[in-house]
């Protein structure tokens, strides 16, 4: 069964990321690095996305499109990026996110 799983950062998961010094922010990074590495025999594709300042919503909602700079919706909390996965089932995925060191939300999602 092949899921995306959707990592959110909070404003509190940013706010201590930039607290932190250089060396916690590599090894922090490094977590990152060794999570993927680590499960990337179920990882088919992963990406990290842009700050959601540099995103364009088109708004596709009545009428003609409206195209806007930025998100959407401003909340305190953003998707960063994804990894699709092929796993047995939910709970494989479940399993996987537990393990996840960094954001402190993900979001999983079946894709058809």
């Amino acid at each position: 069964m092949k899921y995306v799983l959707m990592f959110v950062e909070t404003e509190e998961f940013a706010k201590r990321l930039e607290a932190m010094s250089e060396l916690e922010r590599e090894a922090a990074y490094e977590a990152v690095v060794r999570w993927f590495t680590e499960n990337s025999d179920k990882i088919t594709h992963k990406t990290h996305l842009t700050p959601a300042h540099t995103a364009t919503t088109v708004r596709l909602d009545g009428g003609e499109p409206v195209v806007t700079d930025g998100p959407f919706v401003e909340g305190k909390e953003v998707v960063s990026g994804y990894a699709e996965v092929e796993v047995a089932d939910l709970d494989e995925a479940l399993k996987l996110v537990r393990s996840w060191p960094a954001c402190p939300i993900v979001e999983i999602r079946p894709i058809s």
